[in-house]
């Protein structure tokens, strides 16, 4: 798929094409998943997923944001598939609790988002977070509720020209946590997808 287009700023700058690219391979939508998001911002998530998936409902709980959100999905209009339900409400309470698969952008009220998660059995769980400290507690919470499936840590650097060579400014690492609430299988374990990642086999 090209680029998505983001021409709207919400003053807090898109999840990196290149963290994106990351988050989709580990949610892995597919045309009949109901994708939720927590905090769409930009809408850089809620976009691709919205590519992939057959329903999105994103929450943001700051208004201007959220129109930032709808303004960007309207720029990709054309290369949008899903059923798009943008939320301006607070999580956990917004979410809906047929999800297949949740994104969370950030730690606001994160256990609380992982409780529901719980609740409602969502199959792929993924959460981004850029503090060490927040990934640590966010890292108990994903085990004390048996959800923890992998840590993930990378760092993305871009190369520029400096006196006719190359050098590398860096971003932020990145703490990407991946999970499951789907039940146990017969075996005691999670279930793996046929690419040996974890989530139930599709």
């Amino acid at each position: 798929m090209p680029p998505i287009a983001l021409p709207h700023d919400a003053k807090a700058g898109p999840t990196k094409s290149e963290v994106r690219a990351v988050v989709g391979s580990k949610l892995a939508l597919e045309p009949d998943d109901h994708f939720a998001e927590v905090g769409s911002c930009t809408g850089a998530i809620t976009i691709e997923a919205a590519q992939r998936a057959g329903r999105v409902t994103a929450l943001e709980r700051k208004a201007e944001r959220l129109e930032t959100t709808e303004k960007n999905l309207a720029a990709n209009e054309e290369s949008v598939r899903a059923d798009v339900d943008l939320r301006n409400a607070e999580a956990p309470e917004g979410l809906p609790d047929d999800a297949d698969a949740l994104f969370l952008g950030g730690s606001r009220n994160f256990e609380g988002v992982l409780d529901h998660a719980v609740d409602t059995e969502i199959d792929r769980v993924v959460m981004n977070v850029s503090r060490l400290e927040v990934a640590g507690r966010a890292t108990e919470a994903f085990r004390e509720r048996d959800l923890l499936e992998e840590v993930v840590q990378f760092q993305v650097s871009h190369g520029y020209e400096l006196a006719g060579a190359t050098s590398f400014n860096s971003d932020n690492p990145v703490y990407m946590l991946v999970g499951s609430a789907t039940p146990d299988d017969e075996d005691g374990g999670k279930e793996v997808a046929a690419d040996g990642s974890g989530g139930s086999q599709r």
